[in-house]
């Protein structure tokens, strides 16, 4: 990315903002926030560190991507998978939620970001579910950018209860099997109206979906990149724009 920067700038020293084509911003950018242990580690820090680190960079991040002009962000904050994790970094990363809208939800809504938490949220601790709800209540008529957080989220569990609502629907008579349409389950998903995904970005340099937005990127760009969380500015942010402004989305079909 350095080098098709450099090439693309003609070896002058310029902003990576000033080669931005602001008329082709991704609409909706999906960030799976990884690597904030390997951040810590590599400092010979505890991995709380690392995510606490992580969680700062997500507000630096937020209001980069509204000021880009991004319209949705939806970010990976944690995995119905990532219960397998030791418990007390679990609780940590609980309590450090709390402490995120603690902090920084007025700066938030001084952006005018509205906050949604997207996943089965019923096995969150209940005095941060509190939090979740309140801060939902708070930012609804917001008319920012939209941040949906996805914690004890899946892709496939997100898709089997979306199914479950379609069957209830059918066993009530208010849709025949024949009626459901793709536009019926996509409104049956959490991140409901805001389910096409533009591109994809992942720190940490794994190269995974890690069960996340499975039916959202369809059509998704990807862009990877070795930076972890921690470290992800809004330099960074440009640079998987550009690159996916240099891409050509063809939606299956020809040029």
């Amino acid at each position: 990315m350095f080098k098709f920067l450099t090439a693309l700038l003609g070896n002058k020293k310029k902003d990576v903002a000033s080669i931005i084509d602001t008329t082709n911003i991704p609409t909706h950018v999906a960030i799976i926030m990884d690597g904030n242990g390997r951040w810590a580690q590599r400092r010979n820090l505890p991995r709380s560190m690392g995510h606490r680190a992580g969680a700062d960079t997500l507000k630096k991040i937020v209001i980069g991507a509204h000021e880009l002009g991004i319209k949705v962000l939806t970010v990976y904050a944690f995995s119905t998978e990532n219960w397998k994790r030791p418990e007390a970094e679990v609780s940590y990363i609980m309590k450090l939620m709390g402490e995120y809208l603690q902090n920084h939800l007025l700066a938030l809504g001084e952006h005018h970001v509205r906050l949604r938490f997207i996943g089965d949220l019923s096995r969150i601790p209940d005095s941060l579910q509190v939090q979740l709800k309140e801060a939902e209540k708070n930012t609804v008529t917001n008319d920012g950018l939209v941040l949906n957080i996805a914690i004890n989220y899946g892709g496939r569990a997100e898709l089997v209860q979306a199914i479950r609502n379609i069957i209830v629907d059918v066993q009530e008579k208010a849709v025949s099997p024949e009626d459901i349409t793709e536009k019926m389950v996509s409104h049956a998903l959490y991140t409901d109206p805001y389910n096409e995904v533009d591109l994809v970005i992942r720190p940490g340099n794994d190269k995974r979906l890690s069960n996340f937005l499975l039916w959202q990127v369809a059509y998704a760009e990807f862009w990877y990149t070795p930076v972890c969380w921690p470290d992800f500015t809004i330099d960074t942010l440009r640079e998987a724009i550009i690159a996916y402004q240099q891409r050509e989305r063809r939606f299956g079909g020809l040029k």
